[in-house]
């Protein structure tokens, strides 16, 4: 948290502060709107303080996160969001620059989300013997909502895919990580922020399909961890990465197995076969809740749990 504090004006900070130190362990979001209250999520839950932000705030904030140079930041800005050193996202929304009807850059942000990032060390422990079988990891999707906790757990699985423990019987594998959204790794200048093991790859701010088919091509990675999958150009590289033998592990949005079937692109790829294992995960009792671990035909192998 201290990462955040030091980029935070501290007219804003100072209103943090004043939650109890046992409740801002739970932040996930601090929403910055010039001239609206102050809002921060804490477990899914909404506070505003009696606070309006202020131009000048606004503008210390952009200008901390972009270490006083928003004009070197143009790539980020026109993807909207900025990563920061601990690997926080901090979404950014203004009037929008075109150019050629594509969006050259973000001007007058009046708007920021600052996404807190967080590790859960472990939290994948207990799915493994669901995910690792004879040898080799399953081609896996993790399925889910926003903010219901997919990163975090596709984070701590490439940690344990690239790590080498103690008393394991299993192999450390090379991970190649495709962070479009610098989300999984949380990289600063190309270095992964988050714990991971030493065989590790990251293609950081790259497009998924594009960063795919340049890991399988460069890096002969065992296993290709991909964050937020959905689009119809992502299904090329898909097919490529299994006809090249590499497992995959990724996450896309839904409520359930069910809901993901009914979007064309992954429908497609998952009549095919190609994934082995689902994980269905929701908000229920809080971020991480595993509701159902599924095999490739959809059949329930494991009931709810709470990820710890």
């Amino acid at each position: 948290m201290n990462t955040i504090y030091s980029f935070l004006p501290k007219s804003i900070e100072n209103h943090i502060l004043t939650i109890p130190p046992s409740e801002r362990v739970g932040m996930e979001e601090i929403r910055v709107r010039i001239g609206r209250p102050l809002e921060v999520f804490i477990n899914g839950h909404s506070i505003f303080f009696p606070f309006i932000v202020s131009k000048e705030d606004g503008n210390q904030l952009l200008n901390k996160i972009s270490q006083y140079s928003v004009y070197t930041m143009e790539e980020e800005l026109k993807r909207g969001y900025i990563t920061v050193q601990g690997g926080h996202r901090v979404g950014l929304a203004g009037r929008v620059i075109l150019q050629d009807s594509k969006v050259k850059a973000i001007r007058d942000v009046a708007s920021f989300n600052i996404r807190i990032a967080k590790e859960k060390i472990g939290i994948a422990t207990p799915f493994i013997p669901y995910l690792y079988d004879k040898g080799k990891w399953r081609h896996t999707m993790i399925i889910g909502p926003p903010q219901t906790g997919k990163t975090t757990l596709l984070r701590d699985i490439a940690r344990l895919i690239s790590s080498e423990e103690e008393h394991s019987l299993r192999k450390p594998s090379k991970v190649g990580i495709v962070d479009e959204r610098s989300e999984i790794a949380g990289c600063m200048d190309g270095v992964p922020q988050m714990t991971f093991g030493p065989r590790i790859d990251v293609l950081d701010a790259c497009p998924k399909a594009e960063g795919m088919m340049m890991m399988i091509r460069s890096m002969s990675p065992d296993v290709l961890i991909v964050d937020e999958v959905g689009r119809k150009e992502d299904e090329e590289a898909i097919l490529e990465a299994v006809n090249a033998g590499i497992q995959l592990i990724m996450t896309t949005h839904g409520s359930s197995l069910e809901e993901v079937k009914k979007r064309p692109m992954l429908s497609t790829i998952i009549k095919m076969g190609i994934f082995e294992r689902y994980i269905e995960l929701n908000r229920k009792k809080g971020p991480g809740t595993v509701t159902a671990i599924r095999n490739g035909q959809g059949q329930l192998l494991m009931d709810e749990m709470k990820v710890k």
